[in-house]
């Protein structure tokens, strides 16, 4: 990396607290389809819907095994790719750094748990495509889908047992994916949206990995990070509104490169001081 931003440099030398706000670019990086791409469209009888319909609590309530076979077969395709690079870096940048380390992702495929990342300083702001919860909400717990519902064929429909497998362990009621809706709101419970908002108040470096900014919660964390003047880095081979933001503020830099190939170097330059 021939470029060292000065407010990495400077943070390395202190001990505040590190963010790391991940998006869908970095997943993309390890060959995950966008959520809006091709695979997202999902054929129910005769019409095709898309992400923004089948992913709403209004569609569960209305088709709730659709939306299950539309999230199985999302979650496929999930878990038949690997953490890339940057995945295994930031896996290694919490174990030097620990509690100065927090990674708050959108991405709801798994892949930072996978790489070493802990749940205790992970935050799955969106949810994860490898757990489900009570539809009737018995409890605040999730579960993990369980491993032998595969779902690789589009076509096909639920044998019985399949259904018993997706219930609440807990009341036997229906379960739903533990996934954000566009139809739902941030909340604490289930997405961290409080313990978002305090790490950014609280933190003194963000970077920012493969994300336009463009939903609620994110923006707000990269906003508030500006509004109390902490630097932030933005990670992104492509120009988008959150790379706008960081050439335009003064503690603002954007590293024009995939995740993969700049965090194993800024973990070194870190490893060096």
């Amino acid at each position: 990396m021939s470029l060292k931003p000065e407010e990495l440099l400077n943070f390395i030398k202190e001990s505040g607290l590190l963010v790391i706000l991940t998006g869908a670019g970095m997943s993309a990086e390890s060959g995950i389809p966008t959520f809006r791409g091709e695979e997202g469209y999902w054929k129910v009888g005769s019409k095709h819907y898309h992400p923004q319909e089948m992913a709403t609590l209004s569609m569960f309530s209305r088709v709730p095994y659709e939306v299950w076979k539309w999230y199985l077969y999302r979650r496929e395709t999930c878990n038949q790719v690997q953490p890339n690079s940057g995945h295994i870096v930031l896996g290694e940048m919490e174990k030097k750094l620990k509690d100065r380390f927090l990674l708050i992702t959108q991405n709801v495929d798994g892949l930072h748990i996978r790489a070493g990342n802990s749940r205790k300083r992970t935050y799955e702001i969106h949810g994860n495509i490898n757990r489900m919860r009570c539809s009737e909400e018995c409890s605040r717990e999730t579960f993990p889908i369980p491993v032998n519902l595969q779902w690789k064929d589009k076509e096909r429909e639920f044998s019985r047992e399949e259904k018993n497998l997706l219930v609440c362990p807990l009341c036997g009621k229906m379960a739903r994916p533990h996934i954000l809706w566009f139809d739902e709101c941030y909340n604490e419970l289930y997405y961290k949206f409080e313990s978002s908002l305090s790490a950014a108040d609280k933190l003194d470096l963000l970077i920012v990995i493969g994300t336009t900014g463009t939903t609620t919660l994110p923006y707000r964390i990269i906003t508030g990070v500006m509004n109390r003047g902490k630097p932030f880095i933005v990670i992104d081979p492509y120009e988008n509104d959150v790379t706008e933001l960081a050439k335009q503020y003064n503690k603002g830099c954007h590293l024009q490169h995939k995740s993969g190939e700049i965090l194993p170097e800024i973990y070194k330059i870190m490893n060096e001081r």
